[in-house]
């Protein structure tokens, strides 16, 4: 087992590669009574045409299947299911689904070993039948109603789809009722048998553990199981415009003050980085223009057009960046013009960069007490540069002005969508 130190963190990284390829990453911290461990694997909503394990074509398969999927998992053949095997223990169990990945995980002091043997079997023993999964579709579906009322999830879902022409990161991760309806089990056992084999899934244990320990149980756990050679899965690739779907979009909900949503779509394609790292420069920069102590919203505040700080998000697929920026405003067309104003010269200055830099070095400290946040740094890492960071202040302090200049320069915010939601 490797182990290394987490610069600056005062914490130590213990990492294996077992036998059958599944990449455990423990990380132990001592004055805490708490233990988080998270089982991830690299399939997310944005994988809905790939080709699965022990075929040469190429399939697609309905959206929402990864949501559909992780729901599933939680359904067992002795009828005992997660949530209360691990509340019987005083712990908590959850699941997410994102674009790109599902996780389930486990948080708890209490019967650790029992609670970990259970993580790695419940995930690595699927039970789908055509009864349990046509159970579900009912169950989705409500889901995916009461997302459709809440006002930020709608236009959050809006500007996506309607920044994206060809990616399927424009779908909801859910799917829509339509798709989940026409998902079979056949489906979730072939997008099962491609995704969720150990080496192309993660474990992360952070907390009170010795990893020695952690690291035999998980080798004693996955040594009595058999799994299938395992093939790189070929994803398609999407060739996707610099152009927005649609420009302009406006809704009626009921709701008390008008929302607004904006979504700049930017090629990255020019730009000759990591396209995580690109995000970083652009989240920077956002910050500084429109972050919560800017001068934008500060004014904005001050002259009553905005309730609440502006919302920055950003989201990526292998060649864009989508910029959504989300906020209540009684007065859209000001704001509007505002934030587009502000946005004509993005350009920073040196001393703004290092005050950031400086945040975000605070950031670490702060987040290296939580195993939580700790365990999400390292998963964030995987997902997005295939290693660790061992030291986080290094990949800070190589932030530059030259860079930012250059990315500033190579960008344009010319492809924009806009979304309102108005009181109906």
């Amino acid at each position: 087992m490797k182990k290394s130190k987490l610069e600056k963190l005062d914490l130590e990284l213990y990492q294996e590669t077992l036998d059958n390829g599944l990449e455990v990453y423990i990380v132990p911290k001592e004055n805490v009574n708490g233990i988080y461990a998270t089982f991830s694997t690299k399939f997310g909503s944005a994988y809905d045409e790939f080709i699965p394990n022990g075929s040469k074509k190429m399939i697609k398969v309905p959206l929402g299947v990864a949501h559909f999927l992780e729901h599933k998992m939680f359904e067992q053949k002795d009828d005992v299911d997660p949530f209360t095997f691990y509340s019987e223990r005083g712990c908590d169990a959850n699941a997410n689904t994102s674009n790109y990945k599902t996780t389930y995980l486990f948080s708890g002091a209490n019967s650790f070993n029992d609670n970990l043997n259970y993580l790695l079997d419940y995930v690595q023993e699927p039970y789908f039948t055509d009864e349990n999964v046509e159970k579900e579709k009912g169950i989705i579906e409500q889901e995916i109603n009461m997302y459709a009322d809440e006002p930020f999830f709608k236009m959050y879902d809006g500007i996506i789809y309607n920044s994206f022409i060809n990616h399927p990161i424009k779908y909801p991760i859910a799917g829509t009722v339509k798709d989940v309806y026409s998902i079979t089990k056949d489906d979730l056992y072939r997008c099962y048998n491609t995704f969720y084999h150990p080496a192309n899934m993660f474990l992360i244990v952070t907390g009170n553990v010795d990893p020695n320990e952690v690291i035999e149980l998980v080798k004693i756990n996955q040594e009595n199981k058999k799994f299938d050679k395992f093939e790189q899965v070929k994803i398609k690739e999407y060739d996707e415009p610099n152009k927005v779907e649609k420009k302009l979009e406006k809704v009626s909900m009921d709701i008390e003050i008008p929302k607004i949503g904006i979504g700049y779509k930017i090629d990255c394609s020019k730009i000759k980085k990591n396209i995580s790292d690109i995000k970083t420069y652009l989240s920077i920069m956002l910050d500084i223009k429109l972050g919560n102590t800017s001068k934008l919203n500060e004014d904005l505040h001050n002259l009553n057009l905005i309730t609440h700080d502006i919302d920055i998000t950003l989201i990526n697929t292998d060649k864009h960046i989508l910029i959504m920026i989300m906020l209540e405003s009684n007065n859209s067309d000001k704001v509007l013009e505002l934030i587009g104003e502000e946005l004509k010269d993005l350009s920073i200055s040196e001393e703004d960069l290092d005050r950031k830099k400086k945040v975000r070095k605070s950031n670490c400290i702060y987040r290296s007490d939580s195993i939580y946040s700790i365990n999400n740094k390292i998963m964030g890492n995987i997902m997005n540069y295939g290693e660790i960071v061992l030291d986080d202040y290094k990949k800070i302090d190589e932030l530059n002005i030259k860079d930012m200049k250059n990315i500033i320069k190579n960008i344009s915010l010319d492809n924009i969508t806009t979304y309102i939601i108005d009181k109906a």
